[in-house]
């Protein structure tokens, strides 16, 4: 039994040798256990976005050839600025979701805020999956009008893929694409659903204590 379970059992229990155990300790927990929450919740976005920050300047240089020379960096540098904007809003909101926490005087406007930092979130999850398909499916339609070229770029010095028959290429490359890229989302999507998952449940669970003290 933890520490709010613990206090929540001695408070309704109304015990005589605790009289200073009321609704405003319950509440204080549980305003505790949420700010926690939404601060992991912006200490892991911030860290998923360096992370990726830093993915990109590991990109290998062939693959930066590629894009340069088929015609697509300019269009994915707009993509990019566009996408670390809308990120930047992403953290302002978890920023501000943070501060108003932690600052919430009744369990009513808690019980909002942990309302308004969960739809935030899943706005984040799901701007981040649709997000990366729609690019995905971007760069490759892009690819298939320009096959004949990528199959010249990506042929010129390298063995593996010189090796394919020119008219097997098309179905090759993109049906390699398809399961590299449905991997990847999934993946994607297990792990937000693991991380946030995990950090929205614990918040839903606080907001039904909320509604039980409330009561």
């Amino acid at each position: 039994m933890d520490q709010l379970e613990l206090l929540k059992s001695k408070w309704q229990q109304q015990e005589q040798t605790h009289p200073t155990l009321s609704y405003k300790d319950i509440y204080k927990m549980l305003l505790k256990k949420s700010s926690s929450i939404v601060k992991w919740i912006f200490m892991i976005s911030i860290a998923e976005i360096l992370f990726w920050i830093v993915i990109s300047f590991l990109t290998p240089e062939s693959n930066k050839d590629l894009i340069q020379n088929i015609g697509l960096k300019e269009s994915l540098s707009i993509i990019s600025i566009f996408h670390y904007v809308i990120l930047a809003v992403f953290l302002v909101l978890f920023y501000l979701n943070y501060k108003k926490i932690k600052v919430t005087d009744t369990a009513k406007e808690l019980m909002a805020n942990i309302l308004k930092t969960r739809k935030t979130v899943k706005y984040f999850v799901i701007y981040n999956v649709l997000g990366t398909i729609l690019a995905f499916l971007y760069v490759n339609m892009y690819f298939y009008t320009k096959k004949t070229e990528l199959y010249t770029l990506l042929t010129n010095g390298n063995k593996n893929y010189a090796a394919i028959p020119a008219e097997s290429f098309t179905s090759i490359f993109f049906i390699t694409q398809l399961v590299v890229g449905a991997v990847f989302i999934g993946l994607l999507v297990l792990v937000y659903r693991i991380i946030y998952g995990i950090l929205l449940k614990r918040l839903k669970n606080n907001y039904d204590e909320l509604e039980r003290i409330e009561l």
